[in-house]
């Protein structure tokens, strides 16, 4: 191969890749979905303990005490 062939530039390179580089991609493309899908699950998982340990529950309502809670009568369309 003389040096003007070496250090030319065809209009068509060779895009060819290899088996290996081929398998190096899938390894990749589906190690990043694996990713992905472990965090979207992690993210959905609801906790297992409050988050902190003095936390109380939100008080609970009383409906027989309070006005607001009874039963409204139903209304008549017009």
């Amino acid at each position: 191969m003389s040096l003007h062939q070496a250090l030319s530039v065809s209009p068509y390179p060779n895009s060819a890749l290899s088996a290996g580089q081929f398998a190096a991609i899938a390894v990749v493309v589906l190690l990043a979905l694996a990713a992905w899908l472990i965090l979207v699950f992690a993210a959905d998982r609801q906790p297992r303990h409050p988050a902190a340990a003095g936390a109380a529950s939100p008080p609970q309502r009383q409906s027989d005490t309070r006005e607001d809670d009874r039963e409204q009568p139903q209304r008549e369309a017009a």
